[in-house]
């Protein structure tokens, strides 16, 4: 248990070295605590906190930096999101404010307004809902016997895909198979439309001899649709924060920040319930984001589901100003996107 003088200087040291990226030393620290100690008395504390953990002391400096351990004490009991400035929160609200005319573009849009505002890499996924179902189906051909397939779902997404046609099949059985499918399976939940399409095979062979190949296509585009979709703005940004003359490293990041299941289980948490949440380096399983810290909100869009923001920055990043200019993005994000359904619905 931490006395209330240690709390106090491990915050103001989590906050100074945040703001400077240097240990810091008791002199500094005996000018900015509320409660009036001599330095000689925190240099104790310091020596105290480094001894159970929570500080860390660089090569023969007397200044501390907060060890990881530090951090996590920190956010879980002392961190108070940053009350942000009214003309922040209209800059937010002005970068939003253009009409976008797919969600998609909202939400790649709010990726690189939030990494311009925190000079950090910024993750963003787009809302998921059960609710979403299949709207529209359509076979265009394309001559060639090329044919596009394209899927219309409830929210307004848009997915197609080419594919060839066996020669054998006539543009009459075609029709066909779009009626039984508009019979079937459109107005189903996404969910729902791959095993309703299963269950539909015997009257697809009526007009196609081998209907698993246009299955396999068809469950492709739904995939694509209904799968995870999210947006990264700054990606260079990353390379601010890499250790020295790493090239490894580098490679990692890049890799890693490129593959959909890295960034899934990036942002994947154990508590769900909970709207803030933040990974330490050592909390994440590559090992290239050691010295790096995701802060990540959820955002609710009522029946439409619900999305994720995220900023990937320094372990030392101001964790009360990114936490408080998420709570504002978020609520925004929400509320222009809450407009972008009502607008198009």
């Amino acid at each position: 248990m931490l006395t209330e003088r240690q709390l106090l200087i491990l915050e103001a040291i989590v906050q100074d070295y945040a703001d400077i990226g240097r240990p810091v030393g008791s002199k500094s620290l005996e000018r900015q605590l509320s409660v009036h100690v001599s330095s000689a008395t925190i240099r104790n504390e310091m020596a105290a906190l480094e001894k159970m953990g929570f500080l860390l002391k660089e090569h023969s400096s007397s200044g501390r930096i907060p060890s990881l351990k530090g951090y996590r004490y920190y956010i879980d009991n002392l961190v108070k999101p940053s009350v942000i400035d009214p003309k922040l929160v209209g800059s937010v609200r002005q970068s939003l404010g253009e009409q976008f005319f797919k969600v998609d573009q909202l939400v790649a849009a709010s990726a690189k307004i939030l990494s311009e505002m925190t000079n950090y890499t910024a993750i963003t996924f787009k809302p998921t809902a059960k609710t979403i179902k299949l709207q529209g189906f359509k076979i265009m051909p394309m001559g060639n016997q090329q044919v596009m397939v394209m899927l219309v779902t409830s929210d307004g997404e848009v997915e197609s895909q080419l594919f060839d046609l066996p020669k054998q099949i006539s543009g009459e059985e075609l029709e066909a198979v779009v009626r039984v499918i508009n019979d079937q399976i459109v107005g189903l939940p996404l969910d729902e439309v791959v095993s309703k399409l299963k269950e539909s095979v015997p009257l697809l062979v009526h007009y196609i001899h081998r209907p698993n190949g246009f299955l396999n296509i068809f469950g492709g585009i739904l995939d694509k649709a209904v799968s995870d979709q999210f947006y990264i703005g700054g990606k260079l940004n990353l390379l601010n924060f890499v250790e020295d003359g790493n090239i490894e490293q580098i490679k990692s990041l890049y890799s890693m920040i490129d593959r959909s299941d890295d960034i899934n289980n990036l942002v994947e948490t154990n508590d769900p319930q909970q709207s803030i949440h933040v990974k330490l380096g050592d909390e994440m399983d590559d090992r290239s984001l050691q010295n790096y810290s995701l802060i990540s909100a959820t955002y609710d869009v009522a029946q439409h589901g619900q999305g994720l923001i995220a900023v990937l920055g320094p372990t030392n990043m101001p964790y009360a100003k990114i936490i408080g200019l998420l709570e504002v993005f978020r609520d925004e994000l929400a509320r222009k996107m809450l407009d972008y359904y009502d607008f198009y619905d």
